[in-house]
């Protein structure tokens, strides 16, 4: 009975690691993917770009590859699956632990939000950036109608502010150089001006703060329409490496997020925060963080979303660490 007992045992863990080689397989995929995803060519339909734009979203296809390597009891599955647990680990695993001390570093604390062209309460939406009390907020989608609306609301916090077509800053601290940056793509009408530069006098010296606002990104039959966008984004690149001030800011609603190898012109040259998903569109069940607030000589140690607002994006904030100038 014990030689029949060990024998049926040795068959059920042959059965074990036999089973479920489809969903081993696929768990190898995914890891592929989380780990090598600038190998997805971008030449068709922009294939790698759809990827890198829900990237996270990948740790949720391994987590119903586990559920089914459970139900099928697969050894295999369940041993395949450790690689696109540390792949997912090591690409964002380090975004949900705490923010490092400060230990006693100047900061500041900076707001960006696409506050939307059909916003039915821009008052109350100002209020709401007031919350985490920042020395820097940057809005895009400012219309005629309502930024007479922002500048009443938030004015009384912020002395300091300047707007560019349909981008706008306050600041806590004096603006100087402010001027419109030239972003626009070929072949989109005249009038469209959506990115600024401001020169930032803060109390740990100057800083250079961008604000933009990118083409938007469309999914189409023809793939993921993304032309508009990069060309704006290696514009908008060219001026950051012309920029001469050490400590650069850079807050807007990019159309893209950090993997996003269409924005690699920004983000070869500028730092992503160090901790947060902060995921900001669409606000209703955000799958994205397409709002960005990127640094250069100065660190992002944070970003978090702040409650939804009357725009289709969540606002989001960040703590920056300036260090010395």
């Amino acid at each position: 009975m014990r030689g029949g007992g060990a024998s049926g045992r040795s068959a059920w863990a042959e059965r074990a690691w036999a089973r479920g080689r489809v969903l081993a397989s696929l768990a190898v995929l995914t890891a592929g993917l989380l780990a090598f995803h600038s190998a997805v060519p971008n030449g068709v339909g922009r294939l790698g770009s759809l990827l890198e734009a829900f990237l996270p979203w990948l740790g949720l296809a391994a987590a119903v590859l586990l559920a089914a390597a459970l139900v099928r009891r697969s050894a295999t599955a369940l041993v395949a699956l450790l690689l696109p647990a540390a792949a997912w680990a090591h690409a964002f695993g380090g975004l949900l632990l705490p923010a490092p001390p400060d230990r006693g570093a100047p900061r500041i604390t900076a707001v960006q939000h696409n506050v939307s062209d059909e916003n039915p309460d821009p008052a109350g939406t100002a209020r709401t950036l007031l919350g985490p009390a920042p020395d820097l907020i940057a809005l895009e989608e400012l219309t005629p109608a309502a930024l007479p609306v922002y500048e009443a609301t938030l004015g009384p916090h912020y002395p300091y502010h300047a707007v560019e077509g349909t981008v706008g800053l306050w600041s806590k601290h004096p603006l100087t150089d402010v001027r419109r940056l030239d972003v626009k793509p070929a072949g989109i009408g005249e009038g469209w001006s959506r990115a600024l530069r401001a020169g930032v006098r803060t109390p740990n010296g100057e800083i250079a703060v961008y604000v933009a606002h990118l083409p938007s990104v469309r999914i189409r039959s023809s793939g993921f329409a993304t032309g508009l966008r990069d060309e704006s984004a290696r514009l908008l690149g060219a001026a950051l490496a012309a920029e001469r001030t050490e400590r650069v800011i850079l807050l807007g609603d990019l159309n893209g997020t950090v993997d996003d190898r269409g924005l690699a012109p920004l983000t070869s040259r500028m730092e992503p925060p160090r901790r947060g998903l902060a995921f900001s569109w669409p606000a209703a069940a955000p799958l994205a963080r397409i709002d960005q607030i990127l640094t250069r000589s100065a660190r992002a140690t944070d970003v978090r979303t702040l409650p939804a607002t009357g725009s289709d994006h969540l606002p989001i904030a960040a703590h920056i660490t300036l260090g010395p100038s």
